[in-house]
């Protein structure tokens, strides 16, 4: 059966021939609203509607649990697929009332191990389908209150998992995400980011051109970098580089890199110094300035046994303050990224499956 959440009207009508593309366009437009497809639909040919009623289903999540911080309006949802996996997304508020983004997972679990991430620590269990992903921006959708006055405004691919190692079916997610009689989400309001594979970078600059990129850093020292995240032995800092330089002028677009400063590890002068560097080499290659996201670090002892030791510590607000001031002095300007729902383990790095 076609999970017909995950297609497009063209995509539709590859797999269902005798629908006509018109056909196409008003059914999905019917699944996205949530409208039943097992009566009439105006301006639809009947035997069109019966060959993807024959054809097509619209599988579900199951809400496992949704909780939402005491500390902010981020709300994170733990979500249960057919087979029983567990994964989360979390409902971000936006500067403008009535604005959400949804931070969706593509894998449950991680194969990465960047050692400051919960997700990491879970091993990878399975790439997520297609409809696995969209269904999660669906779900939260369906979360909001007066929907007609509230909408999804952009998703960020950074909950669980490495899009980048899930790349033919987040393709085909990020293809419904912004079809206009899908969920017709501006594809320049989507963030996916990555820990660093080349190879996918280069794939998404050629096949999703409007999508923006993030790059998690961890830290612009090579040294460091491998310590905090393995896929540098496989993939150096240097090599993402210039995979983010040819995403840069094939699509024209500026990609975040995320830092996420720990204390006493990443979060020294010569760390700041480095990352600059690397920020200057990228403009002078590119004409365009990275932005540069500090992302304060959230715990990740939410799922550890009980008395195991966090293996890090936010970098201090004064250490932090050197950090962004370094980097300041040699030209560039850092974004410090409001990471919510910490009490609830919906930060960033907290994503752990936890039903």
């Amino acid at each position: 059966m076609l999970p017909l959440q995950a297609l497009t009207p063209r995509s539709l009508l590859r797999a269902l021939p005798e629908v006509a593309l018109e056909d196409a366009r008003k059914i999905l437009s019917a699944v996205h609203r949530d409208l039943p497809i097992d009566v009439p639909l105006k301006g639809v040919r009947r035997a069109a509607l019966d060959a993807v009623r024959r054809a097509g289903c619209i599988p579900s999540l199951e809400v496992v649990r949704e909780v939402a911080s005491s500390l902010d309006p981020f709300v994170k949802l733990a979500l249960r697929t057919p087979d029983g996996t567990v994964i989360e997304a979390v409902r971000i508020p936006l500067e403008k009332a009535g604005r959400f983004s949804v931070c969706v997972s593509s894998q449950a679990g991680c194969a990465l191990g960047c050692v400051f991430c919960a997700t990491g620590r879970m091993g990878l269990q399975r790439n997520l389908e297609t409809w696995e992903i969209v269904e999660q921006v669906r779900v939260v959708r369906r979360t909001l209150h007066a929907p007609e006055r509230a909408r999804i405004h952009g998703v960020v691919f950074q909950g669980m998992g490495e899009p980048l190692a899930n790349l033919d079916h987040v393709l085909d997610a990020l293809a419904v995400l912004t079809e206009p009689s899908a969920l017709a989400i501006d594809a320049r309001k989507i963030t996916v980011c990555t820990s660093g594979l080349p190879t996918g970078i280069a794939r998404l600059a050629r096949e999703a051109p409007k999508v923006r990129l993030g790059l998690s850093i961890g830290s612009a020292r090579p040294s460091v970098r491998r310590t905090l995240m393995p896929i540098d032995v496989a993939h150096p800092l240097g090599d993402v580089i210039n995979a983010c330089v040819e995403h840069a002028k094939l699509t024209g677009l500026a990609p975040m890199w995320a830092v996420t400063p720990l204390a006493g590890v990443n979060d020294t002068e010569e760390d700041a110094v480095r990352l600059a560097e690397l920020a200057r080499s990228f403009l002078e290659r590119t004409g365009l300035r990275p932005r540069i996201s500090l992302i304060p670090y959230n715990s990740i002892l939410g799922s550890s046994p009980a008395g195991a030791v966090d293996p890090f510590a936010r970098s201090s607000a004064s250490g932090e303050a050197a950090f962004r001031e370094a980097i300041r002095r040699a030209g560039f300007g850092t974004h410090k990224r409001y990471s919510g729902g910490g009490d609830v383990a919906a930060g960033c790095g907290q994503l752990a499956g936890s039903p």
